[in-house]
């Protein structure tokens, strides 16, 4: 498998031996990133922006790449996250296949992708990689850092590993540790990608990818990123019309549903790499802030730092439930930050931050506005 690189990617490389939480180093190893806007004269400017499990560094258009990124809608000039005011850094994930290092990166010492070589990757060495890319800019403290989903993870991690880095942080759809409903759900996801025999124990190519498997692992999390309520709303019982079904499969696709699931994973899985998938989704399952910081996940959390936070989520998230947007403002608030959580009513479930700006720009932008 190839690596997925966006063209305005940037790269810092990590010390070489970087030592890794659950064992072994990477002899060598880089970290992607993407900035838009200005540091200012007083370095009090920059926005740490950490991304979900697939996303890449490419949140928004750039002169380097004027392409629409994931988050178009959210930063650049008069938006949420005003780039005329803040200088914003984007980091693609250790373990990701979008331009960090991972297991479908190169290994050194035999010149063939790592596979499941790689060392295993938790939360916090994504965080500290993030926090490693910081100050190899030259950032000497982050105005704010926002997480969102797994990156609400690793927001976390990384202020508890690096006290100060940064003044304030906005938690999106983030949590503190993983539930048991969103352990059993990824796991069924890597069990789908194991299963399929092209996935070979990791040692596939591009002619025997783990197609099947991927497409499985896509659609189970699809239905878990939106809600039951959007699922209704937009597409009801409605059938396909007979042109679009395969008469000669009789449990082919049906449904409108049907045929958005295997939409979208179709478009998904030959644009990530099946061990980065496996790697990125048990890093969350380990996670628990408490176990981060040898406490309980409370007392994790009240042992950050930060002078201000806003922890936000929707009440339709059934991966990320709102109440472990709650649990990380209370925890925060504990630890003497002014947090807030605020729980919005978006249709639109755990997916609400990437498509329901009418609600989550007001928010972020307004937190950002008093900074």
């Amino acid at each position: 498998m190839t690596e997925f690189i966006p063209p305005g990617t940037r790269w810092i490389d990590l010390p070489p031996g970087f030592p890794m939480k659950r064992g072994g180093t990477l002899p060598r190893a880089r970290i992607a990133y993407e900035t838009w806007g200005r540091r200012n004269a007083a370095d009090d400017n920059s926005i740490l922006i950490l991304t979900g499990l697939s996303p890449d560094a490419h949140a928004a258009a750039s002169e380097a790449d004027p392409a629409p990124g994931w988050w178009e809608t959210m930063v650049g000039p008069g938006k949420a996250i005003d780039t005329d005011r803040w200088h914003v850094v984007c980091v693609n994930s250790l373990g990701s296949c979008k331009g960090s290092s991972g297991p479908a990166s190169l290994d050194p010492a035999t010149g063939r992708p790592y596979r499941l070589a790689f060392p295993d990757v938790s939360i916090e060495d994504v965080a500290d990689t993030a926090a490693h890319v910081v100050r190899a800019l030259g950032i000497g403290r982050l105005a704010c850092v926002v997480g969102n989903s797994m990156g609400g993870m690793v927001a976390l991690a990384l202020l508890a590993r690096h006290p100060g880095i940064a003044r304030s942080h906005i938690n999106v759809s983030g949590a503190a540790k993983a539930l048991p409903f969103s352990i059993a759900i990824r796991s069924l996801q890597r069990e789908a990608i194991r299963l399929d025999p092209n996935w070979n124990g990791g040692d596939y190519d591009e002619e025997h990818y783990p197609e099947s498997g991927m497409r499985m692992a896509r659609k189970l999390g699809v239905i878990t990123y939106r809600s039951a309520l959007e699922w209704d709303g937009r597409f009801g019982r409605v059938r396909l019309d007979s042109d679009r079904r395969d008469d000669e499969d009789p449990f082919g696709l049906e449904f409108e549903v049907e045929s958005y699931l295997e939409a979208h994973a179709r478009r998904f899985v030959r644009n990530f790499d099946p061990n980065c998938y496996l790697y990125l989704s048990r890093c969350m399952d380990w996670f628990d802030i408490g176990e981060s910081c040898g406490g309980t996940t409370a007392e994790g959390l009240a042992r950050i730092r930060v002078e201000r936070a806003l922890a936000i989520g929707v009440h339709t998230d059934i991966l990320f439930p709102l109440q472990q947007q709650e649990e990380i403002a209370d925890g925060l608030r504990a630890g003497g930050s002014a947090a807030t959580f605020l729980p919005l009513e978006s249709p639109q479930g755990h997916d609400a931050f990437l498509v329901d700006f009418a609600r989550f720009s007001p928010a972020i932008g307004g937190f950002l506005a008093g900074l």
